[in-house]
């Protein structure tokens, strides 16, 4: 916990060790122990978790489940208890796979505990002592070294050359100087250069600081809190099928009232009569099969998905990709690759451009677009590299596939450059090394070159090797005077593009000083040139931000790096025109009203903290956008939660991060999310197939009940009937629509409305078409055969095969919605096909087996009567097929709604 009231970095040193009643001596340890009372142990609470039955039962909280058990309810009263056990089977799959994969959604706090370190070199009553980290308490003084992991957020008193890296939390990515300098008040937290934050690293130097904040009250524990509190939305889909589920309850519960009334008070039914056929119109008007439709759709989804890449942790997610409309994406390690390049170089005669990223010593260096091949003719250039990559504490290695740092991401980039100009790290021999330290900001070596000459090489930052320098290094190999004002133009050029600058100098130095470097010799240096760095943008990121604004999809990029870094890596993705960008300081200052006004059409936001993106989602989502927020830190796990979908980097993102997500990408590439989107576009469209396809069953099941009833007549089939007909046209024709591909337009349309209805006005026209025509065909034909005397089992046989055949051709109608079914794409999906003939197995076993007879109440039929049922199929799909041309043709809906495959 936090002991005072002006920050800490902002207050002096003294005032601060005074407010946390300790002093560079550290704690007495009856004062600690009574600190560790008061504030409690180093260490993030835990949060009330539900028990695993009561996760497991929270699966059965959905209208569609509701609407199962009461079909369920419906059978046992009509001592049905295998189409009840059926139904219940199907329930209890749902729940299953619900909570399989939502198994670990609240173990992100978890692993935000993983991050806290085990141990501190603290000091207790004047003497060094180690300590587990969860002991810590405010005003303890605490030894770091590059390698420790920061156990508490402190505020510095030394500084050796210290250095953290601090992307997982801010978003920089490049490890932070650190100094003890006092800061102002309003320092973004990415620029608090004095303060250390609990997990993370500490990568190079020492140092010494006094805990200022622990457990809940770190910046880690703040997170862990915002990650605590942000309530995640219910997915477009949920909502839509929601609306739909209870719509449909209520019609059918005031269907089969006035029915009930109608039958009991008009037609003068006894109660005995009545109450079987009000069952029966509730069970044929249930879509029994539709909640374990949707499933296994979405399952298919889930596979498709992981085929690209992309692993769906939470089952809705895999439809809410394809009404995002909004991709808010960290940048470092999410669009950029998270690995330091060197872009070009400058020497005093000449500019060198760098192709080629990451750590991997692949690519060229160019002059003018030609290419430099010998390297000993460009006398700038061999210098220039020569003195970055052995003025060099890093090495990179190649393991297995991949190329590995170790050591500070800029020394990486400058090995590499160097090995692309075929100088290898440790040519030369090194004599002495002066480190790099924050107060001088350079580092040199004492060495030979080949020609036996000895010299200093040193590396640091581009000011200060200006200030030292007399001379500046020119391609003949010769030296003249500096011209400060031309190298200060450069700097200023290369970090308008975004890129980070160091600079190399050289001395040429007697033998005998080359055994120890003192920083009173480096003085009248030749300045040799500079580079430009940066975290370059993934190659396949430029094809996928296409893609998305093809598809009507606005990317935003939100990090925590410098609004300059944003800006260039921006405008080179296409993000937004340079210049467009808004800062931390500009969202902390906005109200939610304006920020809500300013996040459509601003597209660049830098030096974002966590509750800065966290708002930026919440204000997208006011108005009334879908967002798919991407990120692999900590600091972007809130804004994951939040978001309509969380998208973590699988290889490089924090287990915090994929733990809050509500998909993981394998491999890490921005491009999969456009896959994920397809896909996602493709799920609901099947998924509207499906309804489409299952709701004239029910439609037309409905109508020649209530037909019946109003006639009083007896009823065409029975209630266990319409459950057959119900279930195996969803288990074996429904699904096949699951694997319906992808239509060619799909990711040229912009993204479907979220809060429209799943189903327009033309699709329930479409089902009320469909579902007059085979209940017209049922019914007429029923009556037919019972007026001449027919027995009523060969009477209802005939009727469900009529409602069967109808559906499975319809099944084929329902693949093109708007366009003819016959045509390119006819044969695309072999297993509609497969459907069909399963279906027929079916139904010959329900129509001629003994056993089915006996509990469907059914009757072995003649060869004629199959002629009848094929014949009304074909024509139901011939009408379709007419109806959509007729729609087509008096522009109900235009081409570009769907595609032909």
């Amino acid at each position: 916990m936090t002991a005072q009231k002006i920050k800490a970095h902002a207050q002096p040193l003294d005032a601060l060790l005074n407010d946390l009643n300790t002093s560079q001596k550290g704690l007495s340890a009856t004062v600690a122990n009574e600190k560790l009372h008061n504030h409690g142990k180093n260490e993030l609470p835990a949060a009330a978790k539900k028990s695993e039955w009561v996760r497991f039962f929270m699966q059965f909280h959905n209208v569609l489940i509701y609407v199962l058990i009461a079909a369920s309810v419906i059978t046992a009263l009509l001592e049905d208890w295998v189409d009840t056990g059926v139904i219940w089977g199907v329930i209890l799959i749902n729940a299953l796979i619900g909570y399989i994969q939502e198994g670990k959604a609240e173990s992100a706090l978890e692993a935000l505990k993983k991050m806290l370190s085990l141990n501190a070199l603290v000091l207790r009553d004047e003497k060094k002592m180690q300590i587990s980290a969860t002991e810590l308490v405010p005003g303890d003084i605490v030894f770091l070294k590059a390698g420790d992991r920061i156990p508490a957020d402190m505020r510095l008193v030394e500084a050796h050359s210290l250095k953290s890296e601090e992307a997982a939390l801010t978003g920089e990515s490049v490890p932070s100087s650190k100094k003890v300098d006092t800061l102002p008040a309003d320092t973004l937290l990415a620029d608090q250069h004095n303060m250390l934050f609990s997990g993370c690293a500490i990568t190079f130097g020492n140092g010494v600081g006094v805990v200022t904040a622990t457990g809940s009250e770190t910046e880690l524990g703040r997170i862990n809190k915002m990650l605590d509190d942000v309530d995640q939305l219910t997915t477009p889909l949920l909502r839509q099928i929601n609306a739909f589920g209870k719509t449909l309850s209520f019609v059918i519960m005031g269907l089969a009232g006035a029915f009930f009334l109608f039958g009991y008070f008009v037609q003068n039914y006894t109660l005995e009569d009545i109450f079987p056929a009000v069952i029966g119109l509730a069970v044929a008007a249930i879509p029994e099969g539709l909640p374990a439709l949707m499933t296994i759709v979405l399952a298919l989804g889930v596979q498709q998905m992981a085929r690209k890449n992309a692993i769906i942790r939470k089952l809705p997610s895999v439809e809410t990709l394809g009404a995002v409309n909004t991709i808010c994406s960290d940048k470092t390690g999410t669009l950029t690759k998270n690995e330091m390049t060197v872009s070009s170089l400058q020497t005093a005669d000449n500019h060198y451009a760098v192709t080629g990223t990451g750590y991997e010593p692949k690519g060229n260096i160019t002059k003018e677009k030609e290419k430099v091949t010998d390297l000993a003719q460009y006398a700038d250039l061999q210098h220039l590299l020569l003195a970055f990559s052995q003025c060099n504490d890093a090495t990179i290695e190649k393991r297995g596939a991949a190329w590995t740092l170790t050591g500070e991401p800029t020394e990486g980039a400058l090995i590499t450059v160097g090995m692309k100009a075929q100088i290898a790290p440790g040519k030369l021999k090194r004599h002495a090394t002066l480190p790099f330290d924050s107060a001088h900001k350079y580092m040199a070596i004492a060495t030979t070159l080949e020609n036996d000459q000895c010299v200093y090489l040193i590396k640091g930052a581009p000011e200060k090797l200006i200030e030292m320098s007399a001379k500046q290094f020119i391609a003949s190999g010769e030296h003249e005077a500096i011209d400060p004002d031309f190298w200060n133009a450069k700097i200023e050029a290369h970090a308008g593009e975004g890129e980070r600058i160091i600079a190399a100098a050289i001395k040429v130095v007697d033998k005998s000083k080359t055994t120890n470097i003192d920083h009173r010799d480096l003085t009248e240096l030749t300045f040799l040139g500079i580079a430009g760095l940066m975290d370059p943008p993934r190659d396949e990121v430029y094809d996928a931000i296409a893609q998305c604004k093809s598809a009507g999809i606005q990317v935003k990029m939100i990090t925590g790096d410098h609004v300059l870094t944003a800006q260039s890596i921006g405008e080179k993705l296409g993000i937004a025109e340079k210049g467009l960008a808004m800062t931390g300081q500009e969202i902390e200052a906005a109200t939610d009203e304006e920020l809500a006004t300013k996040v459509l059409d601003t597209h660049i936001f830098a030096r974002a903290t966590p509750e800065h993106k966290l708002r930026l989602v919440t204000a997208l989502q006011t108005r009334n956008q879908v967002v798919a927020m991407t990120g692999d830190g900590v600091n972007d796990a809130p804004a994951l939660k939040r978001a309509d979908v969380g998208i973590a980097m699988g290889i490089k993102g924090t287990e915090v991060t994929k733990e809050a997500a509500d998909m993981v990408l394998t491999d890490d590439n921005f491009a999969s999310i456009t896959a994920a989107v397809k896909e996602g576009r493709t799920t609901y469209e099947n998924l509207k197939k499906a309804i489409l396809f299952m709701l004239p069953t029910n439609g037309a099941e409905a109508l020649v009940i209530m037909a019946a009833l109003i006639l009083g007549q007896s009823l065409p089939i029975t209630a266990a009937q319409i459950l057959w007909v119900n279930m195996i046209t969803a288990v074996t024709l429904g699904i096949a629509l699951a694997f319906e591909p992808s239509e060619p337009v799909v990711m040229q349309r912009k993204p479907r409305n979220s809060s429209a209805a799943i189903l327009d006005g033309y699709l329930v026209w479409r089902i009320v078409f469909v579902s007059s025509l085979i209940a017209l065909a049922v019914y007429l034909t029923y009556r037919a055969m019972r007026d001449a005397n027919i027995e009523i089992e060969i009477a209802r046989t005939v009727a469900v095969n009529i409602l069967v055949a109808c559906e499975a051709l319809y099944l084929l109608n329902c693949r093109f919605t708007y366009y003819p079914t016959i045509g390119k794409g006819f044969f695309s999906n072999p297993y509609a096909f497969l459907a069909i003939g399963v279906l027929a197995v079916f139904q010959l076993l329900f129509t001629y087996l003994p056993a089915f007879n006996y509990l469907f109440d059914t009757a072995p039929i003649k060869g004629q009567y199959w002629g009848w049922i094929i014949g009304y199929a074909v024509a139901l799909f011939i009408l379709v097929e007419i109806e959509k041309r007729l729609m087509r043709s008096t522009g109900k809906k235009k081409a570009q709604t769907s595609g032909a495959k």
